[in-house]
């Protein structure tokens, strides 16, 4: 796992082309049944507003988000719309206020997908962005409002956008 300089997040990804001349996010309905979408974003609003720790994590459990024990969401936090069942929160991390783990994004000729697993006793700050096809390790923390564009070593700590290891001292 890299955070600078070493292979790309772009090598864990999924590739999906899409025809025609509009741009990816015009073909969503291919990717995902529209029902499935509608049910994962209420489900996920609720989990958003809920003060409850305990019925975050079962609201999301149903949508396919695998969340370990002792996981703590931030109120706004959310775990990726389209494909939630991509996203992996090990016991006792912290997703931060804010906080988004993406598993897509939709391009002009493709979309892609990838995994997100964050590791346990990792931390994501708040406001932070975690994109597809990235592991954060167990133990490592997310600076508030950084961009993670790449795998996160155990036990590091990481800032900025894109979010690069920050030395401790």
């Amino acid at each position: 796992m890299k955070t600078d300089g070493g292979p790309s997040r772009h090598t864990e990804l999924d590739r999906h082309q899409t025809p025609g001349s509009n741009n990816s996010l015009w073909h969503w309905t291919d990717a995902k049944h529209p029902l499935r979408i509608v049910i994962n974003y209420v489900v996920i609003v609720l989990a958003r507003i809920s003060p409850s720790l305990r019925l975050k994590n079962w609201l999301l459990r149903r949508i396919g988000v695998t969340v370990g024990s002792g996981v703590s969401w931030g109120l706004e936090s959310t775990p990726d719309v389209f494909w939630p069942e991509l996203v992996t929160v090990e016991s006792n991390a912290i997703i931060g206020y804010d906080a988004t783990l993406l598993c897509h994004e939709f391009l002009q000729d493709e979309y892609r997908t990838g995994a997100v697993v964050i590791a346990e006793n990792a931390m994501i700050g708040a406001g932070a962005i975690v994109l597809p096809g990235v592991t954060v390790g167990a133990g490592a923390q997310v600076a508030a409002n950084s961009l993670v564009a790449h795998d996160v070593p155990p036990e590091t700590t990481v800032a900025g956008v894109p979010a690069t290891e920050q030395l401790q001292g």
